[in-house]
């Protein structure tokens, strides 16, 4: 009798680890899914490889229109079903690195509210092969609108300045009227939810606010226009580019005739060194390097520093603040100076958009339309010519 007792408890005993094991291991699985719920960056995030391997031998003979670089027929396959897409990244010292900001054909700087800078990137040659993580993504601004509507782009924000019956922001500074009654093409985050655009608190490896929070994906905004309608055609057949005018491009020139200005210093606000640029000059590549607020400025996706073939300084009137907001209006329709540099040098000229549809055309000192040396471009918008150094 005891020998059997024996044998009930030793296979009571049993049974119970095998079913506590059983159920140890359940609750360990239903947590692995809580947790890709509520912190999804392993299974959301998009994956650091291309989905599509471009042969190194194929030519790169498709010129794209934005920024002159060269790709292969394979991409240009792909991005020409689409239309550019328009990404308001923000540049507060919490939000470094951003992630994207290095993948943008072209890239708008110009300051929000608190004199601190903000930055629009304009992507589309750059996109197809892999979905791009932008980073923090953040509000619309009216004269960022005035842009975007150079390339009749999709638009991409958190929320925005001023809606039409917002009494407490000025009706010049009003974004997200401004979107709706132009008709821009707009993927407010408020509108798209969770994978496409979501808070992500752990994205860099300290805590911030949560504005500097959102993440969205190059991929899944396309996923997005596509549905309703706005490939690189809208939803009455119009093609984005039916107007635009692209700049004219040109190659690097040989080494030996580059130039010397060796660095461009930005103060876009006397007391915000924080917000500073400063591009420094690399004569054997013949690229811009960028720092931000004295340090270089990375993208958090490929840890790389950020680079330009031109650095464009738009020099544009500022009005306010004009509301209890804060809220800045710059000069963005009509005429003015500019300073361009590419290739080592400086040409000192002026810009010109004629409507808010219109292209922002840059000219040198007697006129002719510059010619932008292949590669990424940065336009910097600042009010003085004093607070551009080189």
């Amino acid at each position: 009798m005891k020998k059997l007792n024996l044998i009930q408890i030793f296979f009571s005993v049993a049974l119970y680890f095998i079913s506590t094991g059983i159920s140890f291991a359940a609750f360990n699985l239903t947590s692995v899914g809580e947790d890709s719920i509520t912190s999804p960056v392993v299974n959301i995030s998009p994956s650091t490889k291309a989905q599509f391997k471009v042969d190194p031998s194929v030519p790169r003979d498709q010129v794209c229109p934005l920024n002159g670089v060269k790709y292969t027929k394979q991409e240009s396959d792909i991005y020409q079903t689409r239309r550019p897409l328009a990404v308001m990244v923000e540049n507060s010292e919490d939000s470094r690195p951003q992630s994207g900001i290095s993948r943008a054909d072209i890239v708008y700087e110009a300051i929000a509210e608190g004199w601190i800078t903000r930055l629009m990137g304009i992507f589309y040659c750059n996109t197809p092969m892999e979905n791009i993580v932008f980073a923090p993504v953040r509000s619309a601004r009216t004269y960022f609108v005035d842009w975007v509507s150079e390339y009749d782009a999709l638009y991409n924000h958190v929320g925005g300045a001023g809606r039409c019956n917002d009494d407490t922001v000025d009706n010049r500074a009003k974004a997200l009227c401004q979107i709706d009654r132009y008709g821009i093409k707009d993927l407010d985050q408020f509108g798209i939810g969770f994978p496409d655009c979501y808070r992500n608190p752990d994205r860099l490896s300290h805590p911030v606010a949560t504005e500097h929070t959102m993440v969205c994906f190059s991929d899944n905004l396309y996923k997005i226009a596509e549905k309703r309608d706005w490939t690189n055609v809208d939803d009455k057949g119009i093609p984005w580019d039916k107007s635009f005018e692209p700049w004219q491009f040109k190659d690097d020139p040989p080494v030996d005739v580059r130039g010397t200005v060796n660095s461009v210093k930005l103060v876009f606000a006397q007391g915000y060194d924080k917000y500073d640029a400063l591009w420094q000059y690399d004569k054997e590549t013949n690229v811009y390097k960028r720092q931000t607020g004295g340090q270089p400025h990375l993208d958090l996706e490929n840890k790389e520093q950020v680079t330009a073939k031109n650095i464009i300084v738009q020099l544009s009137k500022i009005t306010g603040p004009v509301d209890e907001h804060g809220h800045i209006l710059y000069t963005t329709i009509g005429n003015g100076k500019a300073i361009i540099f590419q290739d080592g040098k400086v040409i000192v000229g002026s810009w010109s958009k004629k409507s808010r549809l219109g292209r922002t055309k840059f000219y040198d000192n007697v006129g002719h339309e510059i010619d932008m040396t292949r590669g990424p471009i940065w336009i910097e918008i600042v009010d003085s010519e004093q607070k551009v150094t080189y």
